[in-house]
């Protein structure tokens, strides 16, 4: 269905985004696929440095979390200097501020993690002792949990950044995003893309994200025709998963859904919802499953968090919940 493009004849709409050159990437890609719908609307991206690209010496959970890479698209949004931010949707928190909204979600890539080496073939093969780098405690505790040992050791940073570091020997291997490597058109440096059953996806994980604000319908339908219904389903589900946990980046969380192929928004649509909630040195990792239907996504992940919370997870995301 395509959207309403009246509104934004002769206005130029302003997409934000992280300076970065995965971000700018990303960007690029979602701009591409406005001007093909809309061939006559004026585009513009204003890169921005976030927080998150700034202070690297110290890992997201001690700084703020993964809301130091929105905030100050956000801030752009809400002070009318930009139409639309583009986020990769595991860096965007659980609560978005008021007047914001999450418009639309792009059909996800591999939601994979990727093990990257210049020394051993795969994490199964990595001998005692190495030492494996990454910014995630998500990752860090499904790792050692899978090995215990082996040792992590914090890694911020861009793409390019962390790679050039594990060239350097600073790290036996690293751990990145294979969605963000294939953006990139770095695919060839994943030496292992590690299973799902290893390795639980960060909620959103793979999937584009675009936020504008909540009263602006012209633009929410303008972008309708970007939005992939199978991801929009699971992302609902995972990021209520978060939600109902109060997950931030101090925890690791892992939640991933997946769509039976049965009809998004359908009575015979089911999603199924898995989540993971562990201590940060992988000693307790705790899961959950659950199937519920794709027209009430949010329902299915609440029903995940408190299976988890009936587990005992309380214990690792902290009071309040």
């Amino acid at each position: 269905m395509a959207g309403s493009r009246e509104p934004w004849l002769g206005r130029t709409l302003r997409v934000v985004t992280r300076q970065s050159r995965l971000a700018m990437s990303q960007t690029q890609q979602v701009v591409d696929r406005i001007r093909q719908q809309y061939p006559e609307i004026t585009i513009e991206i204003i890169p921005v440095q976030s927080e998150g690209d700034v202070v690297l010496d110290q890992p997201l959970a001690k700084i703020g979390g993964k809301g130091l890479f929105t905030k100050a698209l956000e801030e752009r949004l809400l002070a009318d200097e930009a139409d639309l931010a583009i986020h990769s949707l595991k860096d965007m928190p659980a609560g978005l501020p008021e007047g914001l909204t999450l418009c639309a979600v792009l059909e996800r890539a591999d939601p994979r993690d990727a093990f990257i080496s210049l020394k051993f073939p795969d994490v199964a093969r990595l001998p005692s002792g190495a030492v494996v780098g990454t910014s995630s405690l998500r990752r860090q505790a499904q790792l050692l949990h899978w090995r215990p040992d082996i040792k992590t050791l914090f890694l911020r940073g861009n793409v390019e950044t962390r790679l050039a570091k594990l060239e350097r020997g600073e790290y036996d291997a690293i751990i990145l995003a294979v969605a963000g490597l294939m953006r990139l058109g770095m695919g060839a440096r994943v030496t292992e893309s590690l299973s799902i059953d290893r390795l639980l996806p960060a909620v959103g994980q793979g999937a584009l994200g675009l936020e504008c604000r909540a009263a602006d319908t012209a633009l929410q339908q303008l972008v309708m025709p970007l939005v992939d219904k199978k991801t929009t389903a699971e992302v609902l589900a995972e990021r209520a998963m978060n939600a109902r946990l109060g997950g931030s980046c101090q925890t690791p969380i892992a939640g991933y859904a997946t769509w039976d192929g049965q009809g998004v928004g359908s009575s015979g649509g089911l999603l199924t919802l898995r989540g993971l909630v562990a201590s940060p040195d992988g000693k307790t990792v705790l899961r959950a499953e659950a199937k519920g239907a794709s027209a009430m996504p949010e329902a299915l992940g609440v029903a995940v968090a408190e299976a988890l919370l009936a587990q005992g997870a309380a214990r690792w995301i902290g009071e309040g919940v």
